[in-house]
């Protein structure tokens, strides 16, 4: 039986091969579309054959046709189909590979159909047209691809036309060849590396990168790899591709193609074949920054090499702190695998400021924070997560020295390298205020007021309690080095020491064992009689109030001759 059937569809299909090469000039062909591309949702159309080449047939929209500019959509043809004989098929076949050539029709010539497209179409292939009708109903039974008629009079009409052969080889190195389907996402990227590859973009004014780039500014947040065939998901995909060839070369792109494996897997295997010891997910953290500071200053990955790109910074999610007091931002969100989230939080004023990261304990993210001044200067770090995906960092900013804080985090991975799901994580970035130096001043007289006060209650208690120390007690020496804030018998010796020294040293005479601001002016006077012998030996002209080895000879000499 199933022979029997393999005998059928190959007959069917050398039928079809026979009677496909009849194209001619002006001859009305019914095509299947794809509708969601359509601009006028269609299914399937009528098309007007106007042009042969040895390589190519080129259909229009027979509707369209009728009301076009047809010696101008002409000559655009005969351009466009010169610059893919000359440039574009040699090019690409020599990276990537071929097409089927002969494919399911058994003809050599590739089949292009321009027909109007909704607005963010350029250009779209269908894996359907490679398999006979009997396997898949609405296939078209070519080798094909179809075009924006909007582009007929575009100078990127020849980057779209590189773009869409490069998925006619795609489908031929993997899934004729191999049996095995590209990611989509990974497909995408070759053939958005197309129009760079072959000069296309050197003028970046008007070319396809500059639209990427425009796209990708406008929204570069969403999965690299699960995608929904937006135009922010094919900038994403460009502006990655242009950074993994800037540095891992343009055959990362081809050996992944021609390898067994696909999406991620294929890159990794390119990589380690080409000898490089980074994977993907280390190339796609150094990305992250790239498209951020874009600057090798800061990082020897951390800019592209492509000049068009040189000057490429992505704006983030701008979040505001208030700039006078203390206050607190926290913001939840969920990403997807491979997707990348870059925040920007300003003010706050000076002091504290603490970030804290919250993440799925299912997944596993990355978590950067980078500083910037006001010269403009970057500071990147990497926040340490643990096994919960917790951290935190405090960065001191009590100088207002940074101008802005960066957050960029990521999932390395979810639930595998396919995994699809949203994971949950949040941050919150708070200011505590840190006194100033005016500040420290401040709390240091008033502390030293408040010991004062200690000392006087100190002495009134113990004039009640007849505890006072008089006059004739006595002192023999001192030991250690003393200062402010210590207290005991040392400090009570030290005071009746400087009291004897008369009104002019220590005018108060408190003795309380307790060294506070009057003890240490006391000293202050005492070393700056004795300057010669305590301060000059030292290299210092003021007291400090500090009691160390020199202070302490002469007051132990002094004390000695009693």
């Amino acid at each position: 039986m199933k022979r029997a059937i393999f005998f059928t569809i190959a007959v069917l299909a050398l039928t079809f091969a026979s009677t496909a090469n009849a194209d001619s000039i002006g001859q009305e062909r019914r095509f299947y579309i794809e509708s969601s591309y359509d601009s006028q949702a269609r299914s399937e159309l009528m098309a007007v054959l106007i042009n042969i080449t040895p390589q190519l047939y080129i259909y229009v929209d027979k509707g369209w046709w009728d009301s076009a500019p047809r010696e101008e959509v002409n000559k655009k043809m005969a351009e466009v189909s010169s610059e893919f004989s000359s440039r574009i098929y040699p090019t690409v076949v020599s990276v990537f590979g071929s097409e089927w050539n002969p494919g399911i029709d058994n003809d050599e010539k590739i089949t292009v159909l321009f027909h109007p497209m909704n607005g963010e179409a350029g250009g779209y292939f269908r894996s359907n047209d490679e398999y006979l009708k009997l396997q898949i109903s609405d296939s078209n039974e070519r080798e094909m691809f179809y075009v924006d008629t909007s582009l007929m009079q575009s100078e990127m009409l020849k980057s779209f036309f590189a773009h869409e052969f490069v998925h006619l080889v795609t489908f031929n190195q993997k899934e004729h060849k191999q049996g095995i389907s590209e990611d989509n996402w990974l497909d995408e990227a070759r053939a958005e590396y197309a129009p760079t590859m072959l000069g296309y973009d050197d003028v970046f004014s008007g070319s396809y990168l500059e639209r990427r780039v425009q796209d990708f500014s406008d929204k570069p947040t969403g999965s690299l790899v699960d995608t929904q065939n937006t135009k922010y998901d094919y900038a994403r995909i460009n502006l990655f591709v242009h950074y993994l060839v800037d540095y891992y070369g343009q055959n990362i792109l081809s050996d992944s193609l021609k390898s067994a494996y696909v999406g991620v897997d294929s890159i990794n295997y390119a990589l380690k074949k080409g000898g490089f010891n980074k994977d993907f997910m280390q190339i796609f953290s150094d990305w992250t920054i790239a498209v951020l500071v874009d600057d090798c200053n800061y990082g020897s990955k951390y800019c592209y090499l492509n000049s068009n790109l040189s000057d490429l910074n992505i704006l983030p999610q701008v979040n505001y702190l208030p700039v006078s007091g203390e206050s607190t931002l926290t913001f939840a969100e969920s990403t997807k695998n491979w997707s990348a989230n870059w925040y920007k939080i300003i003010g706050g004023g000076s002091g504290l400021l603490k970030f804290n990261f919250v993440g799925d304990p299912k997944a596993i993210f990355k978590v950067y924070y980078i500083t910037k001044n006001r010269a403009g200067s970057y500071k990147i770090g990497t926040m340490q997560l643990n096994a919960s995906q917790k951290g935190g960092v405090q960065i001191n900013n009590s100088d207002n020295s940074i101008s802005s804080l960066f957050i960029v985090s990521h999932l390395i991975v979810g639930q595998g390298y396919a995994d699809k799901a949203s994971h949950d994580f949040s941050w919150s970035v708070s200011m505590s205020r840190v006194a100033s130096g005016n500040d420290l001043n401040e709390i240091k007289r008033l502390q030293a007021i408040i010991e004062d006060l200690k000392q006087k209650i100190a002495i009134i208690l113990a004039q009640r309690s007849g505890g006072l120390v008089v006059n004739n007690d006595y002192c023999a020496s001192i030991s250690g080095d003393l200062y402010i804030g210590m207290s005991g018998d040392n400090i009570r010796c030290l005071q009746l020491f400087l009291k004897g020294q008369g009104s002019d040293i220590y005018p108060e005479g408190f003795v309380t064992g307790n060294f506070a601001s009057l003890t240490q002016q006391a000293v202050i006077r005492f070393q700056e009689k004795y300057a010669a012998e305590i301060l000059t030996p030292l290299g210092m002209q003021k007291g400090s109030g500090y009691v160390g080895t020199q202070t302490r000879l002469k007051i132990n000499q002094i004390l000695s001759k009693r």
